[in-house]
């Protein structure tokens, strides 16, 4: 029987002030309570922490043993009715020393949790609004969704607790109920927030951030930072990372993000500022937009200096490289908005670690974004210990033939060979595929044709799991 305290925030801080007094503070909303604003008059446990406050306040210049363990006892006390303390040390964004010195946001003020409300705990998918950040000097709020086993009721958490993942939609997209709910089967605690200022059914909040249109994105590049969508998505998506993490059934060190079309351009800057996920999945979306993407009209329309600016500002290219976690890149030989080329140019700079499945023809949409089994592959391989998918090494022309080990801890099944002899618009180009041999760990394809403008090899492991060798371009592409 699923209990509507299942999910609690841990919230019991301790705080020094002059008088050498420890008081301890009230605790965010709770939500396995009332999901009311901070402050101790509200919640189940209102009592304990009136009684903890009034002991609190007649501790004075105790020796430190004494401080520890009264406050131990304390935390020990307010758990029991309901609340927990939050993990020390697990919490806080370390920036990156590579970072831009324009980076916009304030990484350490994201990585506490927000305030939050529980809107409906009545069906096995939840949903919340959380504290956003200002906009246009207003304050705003956040719509999500977050499921568990614990809300499905297919299990409880166990030991260290559920693996996390927070969701990020694309272009006219929004908070995915089904896709919380696919991860939660999969035995994660998953958060899909809408990043378009909008709730329930695509329904603009009165309160919401930014909508996110073209104007919104492109159009308002000589505002402040602070009130441009990229700012406010990126926010928002670690805002519900800071809030995942601080939930008592997940384990806060292990968590992954991804993010389909608009959702993997994000996903791209956020796996570059917020140092802890331990996996990045971006899915068509990529960097380098002002040299090629659907989007250059928009580009053509500013200035250079505003040109300058948004790349400075917003695009992926400058966030990437900072990724600290191994970082999957999805995408299709012919994508409308995200094409090959700057792609290629986003994930080389990916520096710990990456891996690739590259599809002809890949369509393009949210349910075939979050459709490939290889996402929940290589998350579970970097959040849960399973086996990795295989990782194509660089090929190698030998004669008339391509060469490459590949690194598998599966059974490797086929291999091919898909290269394209057209130029012109990248994304416009035909592809044709040779199959291949595959001979233990290492692979052998017939060589492309001299004429071939772009190349990249595929394997399939005995899971069907499908991963690609980084594209080659020819010199004429």
């Amino acid at each position: 029987m699923k209990r509507k305290d299942a999910v609690v925030l841990k919230s019991l801080r301790v705080v020094p002030i002059p008088t050498d007094i420890f008081v301890f503070e009230g605790p965010r909303p709770c939500p396995g309570g009332s999901g009311k604003a901070e402050g101790f008059a509200d919640g189940g446990c209102a009592n304990h922490r009136q009684a903890a406050l009034a002991a609190a306040t007649h501790i004075t210049r105790f020796s430190s043993v004494i401080r520890i363990a009264c406050f131990l006892c304390l935390s020990l006390l307010l758990a029991g009715a309901g609340c927990a303390t939050l993990r020390p040390g697990h919490s806080a964004i370390h920036p990156a020393k590579s970072l831009p010195v324009t980076t916009p946001w304030d990484l350490v003020a994201l990585s506490e949790p927000p305030k939050c409300e529980w809107a409906d705990q009545t069906g096995p998918v939840w949903s919340l609004y959380y504290a956003g950040l200002r906009y246009k000097d207003k304050p705003t709020r956040v719509f999500a969704y977050y499921a568990s086993p614990a809300t499905l009721g297919t299990g409880a958490a166990t030991g260290k607790g559920f693996p996390g993942v927070v969701l990020v939609h694309g272009g006219g997209g929004t908070a995915f109920k089904e896709w919380a709910e696919l991860w939660a089967k999969r035995g994660y605690a998953a958060i899909a927030m809408d990043l378009a200022g909008c709730g329930p059914e695509k329904k603009r909040l009165d309160d919401g951030g930014p909508g996110q249109s073209d104007e919104e994105k492109f159009g308002a590049i000589d505002g402040p930072a602070q009130d441009q969508w990229t700012y406010h998505a990126v926010a928002n998506a670690i805002l519900a990372h800071s809030l995942l993490r601080s939930l008592k059934e997940v384990d806060a060190r292990r968590t992954a993000v991804t993010g389909i079309s608009w959702g993997g351009y994000l996903t791209c800057i956020i796996a570059g500022v917020d140092n802890r996920f331990k996996a990045a999945v971006p899915v068509y979306g990529c960097g380098f937009l002002h040299e090629n993407s659907t989007w250059l009209k928009q580009f053509e329309k500013m200035t250079p200096q505003q040109r300058d600016r948004w790349v400075r500002l917003w695009d992926p290219s400058m966030y990437v490289g900072s990724a600290a976690m191994p970082v999957f890149f999805i995408n299709g030989t012919n994508d409308f908005a995200y094409p090959l080329d700057s792609y290629a140019k986003t994930y080389s700079l990916a520096k710990h670690g990456r891996n690739l499945r590259i599809t002809i023809n890949m369509p393009h949409g949210h349910p075939q974004g979050w459709a490939p089994i290889e996402i929940g592959l290589f998350v579970d391989e970097c959040l849960r210990g399973g086996k990795p998918l295989p990782a194509i090494l660089r090929p190698k022309a030998v004669n008339d033939q391509v060469l490459a080990d590949v690194r598998a801890k599966t059974n490797l099944v086929s291999t091919a060979l898909h290269y394209t002899t057209e130029t012109g618009p990248i994304n416009k180009r035909q592809w044709q595929t040779v199959p291949g041999q595959v001979d233990g760990s290492s692979i052998v394809v017939k060589a492309p044709p001299k004429g071939a403008t772009i190349w990249f090899l595929t394997v399939t492991d005995e899971r069907g799991a499908v991963v690609s060798s980084e594209v080659v371009f020819g010199a004429e592409r």
